[in-house]
């Protein structure tokens, strides 16, 4: 009381006209949270997404030295390439239609060797990336994300493998269980030090949102699609593009393997994260922007209509149905110009009906 009788009318006024525009800030917000969101967003760095680069700019500073063959030793004394990359350009343009032949993808890399691996020419990189994309008939969005992709990682200075792993047959999709198969089959090819869980419908828009793991804790990349306003839908969203290292994969116990068609594995991966004691990390949104690639749904890939119960069970199924319970056959491995291309067989959904 002794403060406010201090104070002269004008003060007191001005002070309560100042609490009352503080609630009304607070509140428009969303409270506490919302308010938090601003505060941190403000740190954030900002980037230009009106006036993106392409996305082949700087390719031409790699060098014109040839990328060694599988198999070539590096020279001991190749020094590093740099903790952040000199070639980095920011956002970059996305082009959604009309993709280029694989052909022409080839032609515009030509620093990519057989089976879609790279290394840096003029050092030697830090990071082992394995880029696993579940695919099956989406030709057309496999060139684009090719199309985009090579440089994009190219400009990270990342040492880089994409195997493509396709479902044959006709059974339902299981995309789940094919990042399981690209796992295992990558990691018997070279001691990858991450692994990147990618749709192939996704190009991200910005090279600052590199392509390599976090030491402790699975990372979620693709935090604001364009299909979702560029927000992250929820804070447990797992989907799109994600990364694993090889130990964090193992600690999961891999990825589920009874989801059959559209949904819900997302959302077990993301509970698994949490069951096997480790938590999700992401870039921020202004980093982790991707376009998606418009698409009727897939035949083959109609929604799971068991996804829901299958989630109530994955506290009790994740230490069983996973990496140590994976079955497949690999029908044929193919070293493409771009990428490798894994053909397996994963079996048939238990539920289709006859």
């Amino acid at each position: 009381m002794q403060f406010w009788q201090g104070l002269k009318p004008p003060c007191v006024l001005g002070l309560l006209v100042g609490f009352q525009l503080v609630f009304v800030v607070y509140f428009s917000l969303g409270g506490f949270r919302g308010l938090a969101s601003v505060l941190v967003r403000s740190v954030q760095p900002e980037f230009d997404y009106l006036h993106p680069h392409d996305v082949y700019t700087n390719l031409s500073q790699l060098g014109a030295l040839p990328s060694p063959h599988p198999g070539t030793l590096w020279n001991n004394q190749q020094e590093y390439c740099p903790l952040l990359s000199p070639l980095l350009v920011g956002p970059v343009s996305v082009r959604l239609s009309l993709p280029p032949s694989l052909d022409e993808i080839q032609r515009r890399n030509p620093l990519v060797f057989l089976g879609g691996h790279y290394r840096p020419p003029n050092c030697e990189s830090r990071h082992l990336t394995a880029i696993i994309i579940p695919y099956r008939d989406r030709l057309s969005h496999l060139r684009s994300l090719l199309y985009h992709l090579h440089p994009f990682l190219q400009r990270q200075q990342l040492h880089y493998g994409i195997y493509i792993v396709h479902q044959a047959g006709h059974s339902t999709f299981n995309r789940a269980k094919l990042l399981n198969v690209g796992v295992r089959e990558a990691l018997q090819d070279e001691d990858w030090t991450c692994l990147f869980l990618h749709d192939v419908d996704l190009l991200p828009e910005n090279d600052h949102n590199t392509y390599t793991c976090h030491a402790q804790f699975p990372t979620h990349l693709s935090v604001a699609m364009d299909k979702f306003r560029y927000r992250l839908p929820y804070q447990q969203y797992f989907g799109g593009v994600s990364a694993v290292t090889p130990d964090q994969y193992l600690r999961m116990n891999g990825f589920p393997n009874e989801y059959w068609g559209w949904g819900g594995e997302d959302d077990d991966i993301a509970a698994r994260v949490r069951l096997s004691g480790m938590k999700i990390v992401r870039p921020s949104v202004a980093v982790g922007h991707y376009k998606m690639i418009k698409h009727h749904g897939d035949q083959g890939n109609k929604e799971n209509p068991y996804r829901f119960n299958l989630l109530m069970r994955t506290g009790r199924s994740w230490r069983s149905d996973g990496l140590n319970s994976l079955t497949y056959t690999l029908l044929s491995k193919e070293l493409e110009p771009l990428y490798t291309n894994l053909t397996v067989s994963i079996g048939d959904d238990p539920y289709r009906k006859a």
